[in-house]
């Protein structure tokens, strides 16, 4: 069986823009211009083949989106496998580590109401509840009656769930060190900013999406 891409952008198996096999003869993907004499071939990655790809049997097509976004795609593919390994090696669930984090980055007493949880995380009232629920019966969590409100509760961290999320998070980061490694600390935040000017739209409050 060829391998094939499966890139959300670039096209997962019977999408429209998926591109040939991978093990497709090389001459096809030798027909993108060389470099000029003189200096060394630049490094290329599978978006360069689907583009080159796409190039030859779409040329009325501006393929350039794909040149970033597939890349992004990709990458956030290799960032769901650190996240959802460094979560299981802390017996952790990728929800769990969302509630735990809301609470510990918001300091001492690390401590917010159901509907904060539920505004932070994008869940909905029940879903926020079930959460609270395993969270507590796990004892990451525990509950306890808001002071300034009769009818509420506060949602705060246990030591074991400080523990375990402070460990959870350490790991994190090493695996995100680990992908980054070949950009230098300049290149890292030269890009960290060009993703910044990209997302800001998004994250705007009238395109909460």
């Amino acid at each position: 069986m060829t391998t094939r891409h499966t890139d959300g952008v670039a096209g997962t198996s019977g999408d429209p823009l998926d591109p040939q096999p991978t093990t497709e003869p090389a001459a096809r993907s030798e027909r993108v211009a060389a470099p000029e004499s003189g200096h060394p071939a630049p490094a290329r990655d599978e978006v360069d083949q689907l583009v080159a790809c796409w190039r030859q049997e779409r040329p009325d097509l501006d393929v350039a989106p794909l040149q970033v976004l597939s890349r992004v795609s990709r990458l956030a593919r290799h960032l769901d496998r650190a996240r959802r390994a460094s979560f299981a090696e802390h017996d952790l669930e990728p929800w769990e580590f969302d509630v735990l984090t809301t609470l510990r980055r918001s300091g001492e007493p690390y401590e917010l109401s159901p509907g904060a949880l539920l505004r932070a995380t994008l869940v909905t009232s029940g879903t926020m509840t079930n959460r609270i629920d395993r969270l507590a019966a796990a004892r990451l969590v525990r509950r306890r009656p808001d002071p300034e409100d009769r009818r509420g509760v506060l949602v705060s961290l246990t030591d074991l769930g400080r523990e375990r999320v402070d460990a959870a998070f350490a790991d994190l980061l090493r695996r995100e060190r680990e992908l980054l490694k070949s950009l230098d600390g300049d290149a890292q935040r030269t890009l960290a900013g060009l993703l910044r000017t990209l997302l800001i739209p998004f994250d705007t409050a009238g395109n909460p999406t």
